[in-house]
């Protein structure tokens, strides 16, 4: 199957068929992901397991941006330790988001794996971020996803774009606030290769409205589509 096939054929799976006319743009973007990766990335393990996360409300609907948990979120508790091969493809995930980052101009973009947290429960992880510190797991279930654009996204396979985050809540859109300046949401969901089913997502965000115009979400799809065999 050629590059543009598979471009194709993730665009259609994913909902996103106004995007076929951008698939050079898309097969260009991913050249320039993978040739990122060869960058040399110099970063403790303890930077790339370890992040910041803010408290979350006592109901567990938002985040409060303000208030950080003293404890640290540790990515090696739901990956199974610091191995050899989770530290090489952290890395790899944290050049993909900075390169998504400087290619976007967004504020904010986040790479999430569909894993199994410590308690047994079905979760999109954070593995690699870029922007202000936000909830490392979102529970994959369909009461939580009716008021979270990245739940909804990991049950369902179909991208989410959001170009006025205030209206598409007072219409009644489910909307988990990380952040109330974003006012512009991309959402998309990563792919197993060989059966088709989401294993992840990759989240964007932007304080102007309408931000992701098609340009900015051929990159976002184009990371999808690197990321699909990078994670760990």
């Amino acid at each position: 199957m050629s590059a543009a096939e598979k471009i194709q054929r993730y665009l259609f799976a994913s909902g996103l068929d106004a995007l076929a006319d951008h698939t050079p743009v898309i097969e260009k973007a991913i050249h320039d992901f993978i040739a990122q990766l060869g960058t040399p990335m110099e970063v403790s393990n303890d930077a790339l397991y370890r992040y910041e996360v803010p408290l979350n409300s006592e109901d567990g609907s938002c985040s409060l941006i303000d208030e950080m948990d003293p404890a640290p979120y540790d990515l090696s508790r739901i990956l199974g330790g610091e191995t050899e091969s989770s530290t090489r493809k952290l890395k790899l995930l944290n050049i993909m988001v900075t390169r998504a980052t400087m290619v976007t101009g967004a504020d904010w973009v986040g790479i999430y794996q569909r894993r199994i947290n410590q308690v047994g429960n079905d979760v999109l992880v954070k593995l690699a971020y870029r922007g202000r510190p936000s909830r490392a797991e979102f529970p994959l279930n369909a009461e939580f996803a009716k008021g979270s654009t990245n739940s909804e996204v990991g049950l369902s396979g179909g991208a989410k774009l959001i170009d006025d985050v205030l209206t598409y809540a007072a219409e009644g859109g489910g909307y988990y606030v990380c952040d109330d300046a974003v006012q512009s949401e991309i959402c998309v969901p990563i792919f197993d290769p060989t059966n088709g089913k989401v294993i992840g997502i990759i989240d964007a965000e932007a304080s102007p409205k309408a931000f992701f115009n098609a340009d900015r979400q051929a990159a976002i799809v184009a990371m999808a589509l690197v990321v699909m065999a990078l994670l760990p």
